[in-house]
């Protein structure tokens, strides 16, 4: 790998979600009956989680600026910046949520090891420099580019919750987060669909307007715009599903975890095959 002067941080920063990660699967364990259950300490290990997973935002953000200041640019080229700064903004919006909403804790045992695949790609990559093309100045780019990386937060944050009642059907870890209901893990994971929903229907709509001043064009159906199109097609179907047939909660939970593969493959597979003219700016 090369060595550049953003190096350091990156590495900094994946080694405090590490120090989280295990944190998480720490808190899990003093979730269960074999656990003596003890509030404060719960309390401590969770703070703790929230604290890593921060300093480690903090330390991405700084691996961010110094390529920024470096190369003159944003992080919306090639893929080793665009995993980069995927990795720094699921984690800024998680930990938010983490911190807001205390109900969806439990999910860092599913969505920290789900940033990690994100984590260990991006250790795989060279961190080789990028041109910023001149079409992509503008300021419509830093809406579409926003909107997207909140809508994934909030689609991971439900693959997390939809994570965890699959985990508790399977009977060596029945006996984790037994103080969360399968109820309300489903109703949580579909109101953070909802509002990824939001988000992407944003997404598209900053796109398309970004794509009419830099290319002349709103739309052209190329293989990134088919397969972000047919990513919101499919969360409006599973929300449909969910409110009209009452489907059941471990189906609702496989159907979160689909969606957000597909989401996923749109984000960090498409661009890089297809021959759309902003290849790679997500």
């Amino acid at each position: 790998m090369m060595h550049v002067a953003e190096m350091p941080w990156l590495w900094a920063g994946l080694a405090f979600y590490a120090v989280a990660t295990v944190l998480a699967f720490r808190g899990a364990w003093q979730l269960s009956p074999a656990y003596v259950h003890n509030p404060v300490q719960l309390l401590k290990t969770e703070r703790l989680v929230l604290a890593a997973i921060v300093l480690g935002v903090v330390l991405l953000a700084i691996a961010l600026g110094v390529r920024w200041e470096r190369l003159g640019h944003g992080p919306f080229v090639n893929l080793f910046e665009l995993l980069t700064s995927q990795l720094f903004s699921l984690g800024l919006i998680y930990a938010l949520v983490y911190w807001r909403r205390p109900v969806i804790r439990p999910s860092a045992v599913v969505v920290l090891p789900l940033i990690w695949v994100l984590g260990t790609w991006v250790l795989m990559l060279e961190p080789k420099d990028s041109v910023f093309p001149p079409t992509y100045s503008n300021n419509w780019l830093w809406a579409h580019v926003g909107f997207g990386k909140v809508f994934l937060s909030f689609c991971l944050i439900a693959a997390g919750l939809a994570g965890l009642i699959l985990l508790r059907s399977i009977p060596r870890f029945r006996g984790l987060f037994t103080s969360l209901s399968d109820a309300v893990l489903d109703q949580l994971a579909w109101r953070f669909m909802l509002l990824a929903l939001i988000f992407d229907s944003l997404m598209l709509i900053a796109g398309a307007v970004w794509a009419q001043d830099a290319w002349g064009r709103y739309w052209s159906w190329d293989a990134l715009e088919t397969s972000s199109f047919m990513t919101w097609l499919s969360i409006g179907a599973g929300i449909h599903a969910r409110l009209t047939y009452k489907i059941p909660v471990k189906v609702g939970a496989v159907v979160i975890l689909l969606i957000f593969g597909l989401a996923f493959m749109t984000y960090f597979g498409t661009p890089y095959y297809s021959e759309a003219a902003h290849k790679g700016v997500v």
